[in-house]
């Protein structure tokens, strides 16, 4: 079974590649490398002891994906692909609308044309907007704040359109929460270009001293320590739930879920389990609320958990360590010149899967 991956040389994506290379399937990487590094992949090969195809190609570029999923005999695809950082949605909104919605109306076209009928999405929790209730369920209003979120559900309701044109569509769409954390090997992990729009690869760049602090912000929210409370997820459990999801949709039809713990962790919170990990003191300092942000949310994963068997496993303190050691084999990200032979050499399943 031949699984086309975009975006499958970035963060979420080379975590994906993994858990579906060690299930034994074949994979072909799509990925224009405007937000991700090449490095990645070859990270991938070392963990698994796989080959894979990579094709460095934009998803807008239709009869090239139409091509790939021709000449790799693709079955199904996993579509991650597309800008995902909320704030510069607000000040380039037509480049998100450009390469998340026309991006994947020109892959779903390709698609088409190939014959191939098997799509997982990866959507994303701010499709629901300001919470009414929580946990948020996947019947909760969906108001998406920004465009952004925006993208991901005009997408969603274009894959749901599809399949009432076309009844032979297999779709899973997957609303992610709040991924963190990295394989435990220390090879592949969140890099991100420029100042992290994330919190803990933020926390781990104070603490390893490449910056000066955290601001956080706000304090003065209706929550125990007046942080805001987020739904972390391990990325290796989100990984595993793309595999659970393309084993669903072997039927046609369309599932969305939620991909959550179900439990919500404060900012402070997270830092706290980040110095206990580390070692290291992380300095910060509290700033104004930002425009657009909830005091709490987090997932209710039951639909994921009863429909797919899946949940999560790992936890806060667990994704905080798998992100430190990341960090410190690789401070410079991808650009660094990290030996990876020293984590296969580390950790006795890569090795394994090395002389395999």
């Amino acid at each position: 079974m031949m699984i086309m991956v975009t975006g499958g040389a970035g963060y979420i994506g080379s975590h994906v590649c993994v858990a579906l290379l060690n299930a034994g399937l074949d994979v072909v990487v799509v990925d224009n490398l405007a937000n991700s590094k090449e490095t990645s992949l070859r990270r991938v090969r070392s963990i698994c002891g796989r080959s894979f195809y990579f094709r460095q190609v934009d998803i807008r570029d239709e009869h090239a994906i139409c091509e790939i999923l021709r000449t790799y005999e693709v079955t199904a695809v996993i579509h991650l692909a597309g800008l995902k950082a909320v704030g510069e949605s607000n000040v380039r909104p037509m480049t998100y609308y450009e390469n998340n919605v026309f991006g994947t109306m020109s892959l779903v076209s390709a698609m088409k044309s190939a014959k191939v009928k098997t799509l997982v999405f990866s959507s994303s929790a701010t499709v629901y907007g300001i919470p009414t209730y929580l946990p948020l369920d996947e019947d909760h209003l969906l108001r998406p704040t920004n465009p952004y979120g925006r993208t991901k559900l005009f997408i969603e309701e274009m894959l749901n359109d599809l399949y009432r044109s076309d009844g032979d569509w297999r779709i899973g769409i997957l609303r992610y929460f709040n991924p963190a954390g990295a394989h435990e090997s220390g090879l592949i992990g969140e890099d991100p270009l420029g100042v992290p729009g994330n919190l803990v690869p933020f926390l781990a760049q104070v603490a390893i001293g490449k910056r000066e602090k955290l601001r956080i912000w706000g304090k003065d929210y209706e929550t125990p320590d007046g942080t805001g409370i987020r739904d972390f997820i391990h990325v290796v459990d989100l990984a595993a739930g793309h595999l659970s999801v393309l084993r669903y949709v072997e039927r046609p039809g369309v599932l969305t879920v939620n991909l959550g713990t179900g439990r919500g962790n404060s900012v402070l919170e997270v830092v706290r389990t980040f110095e206990a990990v580390s070692g290291k003191p992380v300095a910060y300092e509290f700033a104004e609320r930002r425009a657009g942000d909830v005091a709490v949310c987090y997932a209710d994963p039951t639909h994921a958990k009863e429909t797919l068997g899946w949940r999560s496993t790992r936890s806060l303190a667990q994704m905080c360590a798998d992100h430190w050691r990341w960090q410190l084999q690789n401070p410079n990200g991808y650009e660094g010149n990290y030996d990876e032979t020293e984590a296969v050499r580390a950790f006795p399943a890569l090795r394994s899967n090395a002389s395999a």
